[in-house]
C-alpha cells in the first residue's frame, strides 16, 4: 500500500509541514504506508503528473492552499485518466470550507480532510491497510499470487471527513500537541537550502475577521519541555532560520518569555527565530529579554494591518495602537532585532488617504521591512460573509484578492501595488538607506515619495522590465533630476555611499564620481540586521 501525499509549493525553498506531520503521525502505527511527493507551482504541469503516476500510488492526497489550488484543480481534470483506479482525496484550508461542491465538479475525488488532519489521516491509512487482500490469478497449469490490492475501506465514522456518499463530517476532532509528531527527527536531509517551520501552537485568541484563524475557537500549545528540546535539535544542527508558524505566538506571555528566555540562554551564534508576534501585548520585561539577543538572532513579525481605529473594529481586531507604536520604539533601540511590520490594503472604512495615513504611522517605527498586503476574502474567513456589507469586490480565483471596495477603487488599488513593488525594490532592501533619508526632504510624507517614485515608474515604463541591481541606482538618480530640486551632488554622494555599502562591484558604475578612500568600508563583514557592509 502506497498512500502518498502531494505538497505543490510555492517556491523550492519553501517546504510542507502538513505533509511531513501526517506522515510521521501515521508512520506510528502503519510504518512504510505512507510516502510524499514534492514539487512547486513553477514545474510544468506534465512534470507533476509524469512524477507522481512514477510513485505508483494506490491513493493520493493533495495539501490545498491559495497559492497551489489552481493547478492542482488542473491535476484532479487529468489523473483519473492517466490513474483510474487511484483513490484522490484533498486537505488543508482551501478545501475545508464549501467543500461540498467540489465532489459533484471533480467525480475523481474520495473524501475531503476537513480541518485538523493527523488523527483523521491515520484512521484512512488503518481503512486501507485492514481493507487490502491478495488476489489469486489462476492459469493453466499454475496459481499466482499477485500484489495485494485494495478491498473495501470503510471511513463512514472518521471525525473531520467528508465523503462523497456523505459530503458532510460527523463531528470534529482536534489532537493533543504533545501528541503531534516532531517532523525533522529523522533528519534535516529532506530539508537542505529550505526555510525550517516549527509550530509550537495551534488556533489564536483573538477573531480578525480575514483570517482564517478566527474559525479556531481554541488555541493548544506545546509543552515547554516538548518545545525546548525541539528547540535544542534545531540548535544543535545549526540551522540559519526556524520560522514559527504559530499564529500570535505571545499570546501566552509568560510561555513566551520562557521560550525567547531559552534561545537567548543557548545561542549558538548561528541560527535566526522568526515569531509572529502581537507588539501591544508586549510588557517591559519581554522587550527587556528581546533587547539582550545577539544581533540579528530574532526576527519578530508584526501585523499592524492599519492604524484606522474604525477599521480596527470593523475587522474585530482588538489593538490599540499607542501600546503597539511604544513597543516597536523600545524594541528599536538596540538595532538588534528584525523588525517586519505588515499592513493591509482594501479593508473596511480604509480609502486611499486612510492608507497614507497608516503608512505614514507605521513608516515612522522605522522597521526593519515594511510590507505592503491586499486584503484575500479566504474561504471561510468571516469577512467572506460581510463582502456585501462593506462593498468588498474580489477575484473570483484563488488568492481571492479585493479588486475594490466601498472606500477604495480599483485604480487606487493599482497605484498601491505599485506603491507596494517601490517599497520592496528601495526600502526593504536597504539599498538606498542614505539616499532615502535626503528624498525624504523633499516630499510631505514617506508615503508621497514612494507615490512619486511609482508614477515615475510608470512613465518611463520600468514595470514592465526588471533593472539589474546597479541600473536602479542610476534610475533614482534620474528621479531626483526630474522630479524634485535637490542638490544633485549631495544626492549623487549618497547614492555613492549606498553602493558601496551594499554592492562588490567588478567597475565603477558612471554615478560615481570618486571611488570612497580605501579601507573606509569592510567588506568582510556585514551588519545582521540590515546585510549592508560595516562602513569603519
Amino acid at each position: 500500500m502506497n498512500f502518498l501525499l502531494v505538497a505543490i509549493n510555492a517556491k523550492y525553498i519553501h517546504s510542507n509541514p502538513a505533509v511531513f506531520s501526517l506522515r510521521s503521525y501515521a508512520d506510528r502505527v502503519y510504518p512504510g504506508v505512507t510516502s510524499i511527493y514534492e514539487s512547486t507551482i513553477n514545474n510544468p504541469l506534465h512534470t507533476i503528473l509524469s512524477d507522481i503516476c512514477d510513485q505508483k500510488p494506490d491513493a493520493i492526497g493533495f495539501s490545498t492552499y491559495i497559492w497551489n489550488i489552481g493547478i492542482i484543480r488542473k491535476l484532479l481534470n487529468d489523473l483519473p485518466k492517466v490513474l483510474p483506479n487511484t483513490d484522490i482525496w484533498l486537505g488543508g484550508p482551501e478545501v475545508s470550507y464549501h467543500y461540498e461542491s467540489l465532489f459533484s465538479e471533480y467525480p475523481c475525488i474520495r473524501g475531503i480532510i476537513v480541518g485538523e488532519g493527523e488523527s483523521a489521516f491515520t484512521r484512512i491509512v488503518g481503512q486501507y491497510v485492514r481493507s487490502m487482500k491478495i488476489v489469486l490469478e489462476e492459469g493453466d497449469d499454475t496459481i499466482n499470487i499477485s500484489k495485494p490490492v485494495i478491498g473495501d475501506p470503510d471511513f463512514s465514522d472518521i471525525p473531520n471527513v467528508a465523503l462523497r456518499e456523505r459530503p458532510s463530517i460527523i463531528g470534529s476532532e482536534l489532537s493533543d500537541m504533545d501528541s503531534l509528531p516532531f517532523i525533522y527527527e529523522e533528519g534535516m536531509r529532506e530539508f537542505s537550502h529550505r526555510i525550517v517551520y516549527y509550530e509550537s501552537s495551534r488556533g489564536c485568541p483573538y477573531r480578525c475577521s480575514y483570517c482564517l484563524s478566527a474559525v479556531d475557537k481554541t488555541v493548544r500549545f506545546r509543552s515547554l519541555p516538548f518545545v525546548f528540546r525541539d528547540l535544542q535539535f534545531f540548535l544543535e544542527e545549526g540551522i540559519p532560520q526556524v520560522k514559527f508558524i504559530d499564529r500570535t505566538f505571545n499570546s501566552d506571555k509568560e510561555r513566551a518569555k520562557a521560550i525567547w528566555t531559552y534561545i537567548h540562554e543557548h545561542d549558538n551564534g548561528k541560527t535566526n527565530f522568526h515569531f509572529e508576534i502581537a507588539a501591544d501585548l508586549l510588557d517591559k520585561e519581554s522587550i527587556d529579554l528581546l533587547r539582550k539577543m545577539r544581533p540579528g538572532q530574532v526576527k519578530l513579525e508584526i501585523g499592524v494591518q492599519t492604524t484606522n481605529t474604525d477599521t480596527l473594529q470593523a475587522i474585530n481586531r482588538p489593538m490599540t495602537i499607542r501600546k503597539l507604536s511604544k513597543a516597536v520604539e523600545k524594541l528599536s533601540k538596540n538595532g538588534n532585532l528584525i523588525l517586519h511590520l505588515d499592513l493591509i490594503a482594501g479593508l473596511p472604512y480604509e480609502g486611499f488617504r486612510s492608507f497614507r495615513n497608516s503608512f505614514n504611522d507605521v513608516y515612522a517605527l522605522r522597521p526593519t521591512q515594511l510590507q505592503l498586503g491586499f486584503l484575500k476574502v479566504l474561504k471561510g474567513a468571516p469577512i467572506e460573509d460581510e463582502c456585501e456589507k462593506f462593498g468588498i469586490v474580489r477575484s473570483s480565483d484563488p488568492p481571492y484578492e479585493v479588486l475594490s471596495t466601498r472606500w477604495l477603487r480599483f485604480d487606487e488599488l493599482c497605484e498601491l501595488k505599485n506603491i507596494e513593488e517601490m517599497v520592496e525594490l528601495f526600502y526593504n532592501t536597504h539599498q538606498f538607506d542614505h539616499t532615502l533619508a535626503l528624498l525624504l526632504k523633499a516630499f510631505d510624507t514617506p508615503f508621497d515619495l514612494f507615490h512619486a517614485l511609482a508614477d515615475f515608474y510608470k512613465e518611463k515604463d520600468l514595470f514592465h522590465i526588471t533593472p539589474a541591481r546597479s541600473r536602479r541606482y542610476e534610475i533614482l538618480l534620474s528621479f531626483v533630476e526630474e522630479k524634485t530640486t535637490l542638490y544633485i551632488e549631495e544626492i549623487r554622494e549618497a547614492l555613492t555611499l549606498d553602493f558601496y555599502l551594499r554592492e562588490v562591484p567588478k567597475s565603477r558604475p558612471d554615478f560615481v564620481k570618486e571611488v570612497p578612500e580605501k579601507g573606509r568600508i569592510d567588506i568582510s563583514q556585514r551588519d545582521p540586521v540590515t546585510g549592508n557592509f560595516i562602513l569603519l
